[in-house]
Parts: structure tokens; sequence; C-alpha cells
């Protein structure tokens, strides 16, 4: 059973009853789901995933004490707490005593806090740049089962939306950063004899592509051991994870050395397209695939003009 169905059922079964019995004038105002840190929230889980951080759980996140006062949050923690040790095989792990528990209370404040920063998921464009996709992915994964009131749900689809300037810097930045790695560095270390530099060259060329390929996707590129799992399910680009694995796993001897230039070539050319289709630089115009001439062009087009301003890397 995947952790998300787990934790359903288990708030289901378990969670809800008690809630209507003892805290009926609470519900209208928590979210109760599964989100944040942990494969199961992205449905990545599996026998591997269950050695640890594996349970049957879920969040009750709370508003501001203005809503819920520290008591009341404290006897939502005892009967949280008091829930069965064992639900559908499976057994609960002991509460910390010091927090950092992924499931159980949860200011939604807090939990938003740690994720990109903000309390309440506002964010100014320069604060967009500094929060990594990776947090930003914990923020929105997972599922929510019941929010009566909306409020936490609003929050995450604030920030599901990146804004359209910082996905162009972003993107920008990501698209020289790449023809830096792949197309220059590539065979010009291959040149020195320097087959390490080399294989770093195509990792940091791979980095950079996919978080290109996740851009145009508009998600949030996870955790790096869950990327190709994510990146295998997007709509745009997604056949490219084969490529992108034999950049990383391939040797660098002259024949496979042919191959990963003629590989990344391919990539640029395909991300070219797709940054052209979208309307990023010229659609028109296919004289010109090289990435980093693309980077700039959609530099450009940032409307802000203090984001347009800032270094190309600014949000790599």
């Amino acid at each position: 059973m995947k952790g998300l169905e787990l934790a359903r059922r288990f708030w289901e079964s378990c969670g809800a009853p008690v809630l209507e019995r003892d805290f009926p004038d609470l519900l209208p105002k928590i979210a109760v789901g599964l989100c944040g840190s942990g494969s199961e929230c992205f449905g990545y889980d599996d026998e591997v995933s269950r050695d640890h951080d594996f349970e049957p759980g879920f969040c009750l996140f709370l508003p501001g004490e203005d809503e819920v006062d520290r008591r009341t949050a404290f006897l939502l923690e005892r009967a949280y707490a008091a829930l069965p040790k064992e639900f559908g095989g499976f057994t609960r792990e002991r509460m910390s005593p010091v927090g950092g528990n992924r499931h159980g209370v949860i200011r939604a404040a807090d939990f938003f806090l740690s994720k990109c920063g903000s309390p309440d998921g506002e964010l100014s464009l320069y604060e967009w740049l500094r929060v990594p996709e990776s947090a930003l992915a914990e923020a929105v994964n997972g599922e929510i089962f019941r929010d009566d009131g909306g409020a936490f749900t609003h929050v995450r689809e604030k920030l599901a939306a990146m804004p359209e300037d910082i996905v162009k810097k972003r993107l920008a930045g990501q698209l020289v950063r790449l023809k830096q790695a792949g197309p220059y560095n590539y065979p010009r270390a291959l040149a020195h004899g320097e087959t390490a530099a080399a294989q770093l060259s195509a990792v940091e060329f791979t980095d950079a592509a996919m978080r290109a390929v996740f851009l145009l996707n508009r998600r949030y590129m996870p955790y790096y051991k869950w990327s190709f799992r994510a990146l295998r399910e997007l709509e745009t680009l997604s056949s490219l994870a084969d490529s992108f694995e034999y950049l990383l796993c391939s040797d660098n001897g002259e024949d496979a050395a042919k191959t990963k230039l003629a590989v990344i070539g391919d990539i640029c050319a395909l991300l070219a397209a797709e940054v052209r289709r979208q309307g990023f630089a010229d659609p028109t115009s296919t004289a010109d695939d090289d990435p980093e001439a693309l980077g700039y062009a959609v530099n450009a087009g940032i409307r802000d003009g203090e984001v347009r301003a800032l270094h190309i890397f600014a949000g790599v």
C-alpha cells in the first residue's frame, strides 16, 4: 500500500472519528492531509522506502494561536498520540519529544516557513529566486484530505504557480549553464585528457538541462534522488530521461564521447525548439539553436526591469 493511501485510510478510519467526537468545533479550522518531506508525499515510496520514516500517519495543520490556542493544540497532540499504534499492517513510530516529526499536529505557518521562508506563501520576486525548487515541491506535493476553510489549500495554490518572470529568469540561467557545461566544456575537457572533468561537465549539463525541462513543464524539480522518477511523469520532453541517463552512466572513451556529444547536441536542439514553441524566444527563427543565445533572449523577455537586470545566474 502506498503511503498516501495508508495516510488517507488511517485518517478516515481512526483520525476523523476522534476529531468529530472530541473536537467538532476545531474541524472547520484545520487542514488534514499528507505533504512535505518523504517519498510517500510524492507517491514514490516502495518496499525500499519503508526502512525509515514510514508509518500510518497524517498531518493536522493548524492556523495561528488567535484561532487555535496552545492548550487546544496540546490536547489535539495528545489525541493524535493516542491513535492506534498499528494500522494496515504497519506500526507507528514514537513521537519525538523534541519535534521533527513529519506527521501529527503542525502549525500551518511553521510548515510553510520551513519550506519557502514565508508563513503565508507571500514571496517577493527576489524571494522566489532564492527558494530551492525542491523545497517548493515539498510545499505543494501530497494530498489534502480535508480543508473546510480552504486557507491551507490557498497557500499551496499560490506556491504552485511560480511567477512567469521567475520561470524566465531560472530558465535563462539554466540555458546558459548547460551551454557552458555541455557543448563547450565537455569536448574541451576531453581534449585536455581530463576524463573526470569531462564527466563532471556531463553531469553539470544534465542537471541544468533537466531543470530546464521541469521549468518548461511549470513543475518543480524535486530532491535529486526523485528527479528522474518525476521527469518521466512530465508531459513535455519526458522522453529525454533516457538520454540524460546515458550521459550520466556511460564512460568517456573515444566512441562513447562521440555519442555523448551527439546526444548533447540533440538535447540542445529539442530544448531550443520547445523554448521557441512556448514563446520564450522568436518562434519563427530556427537558424540559431545556441542555448546561450536563447538564454539571453529569454532573459530579455522578463517584464520586471530589476529582475531582468540581475545576473543571468541569479535564478540558478
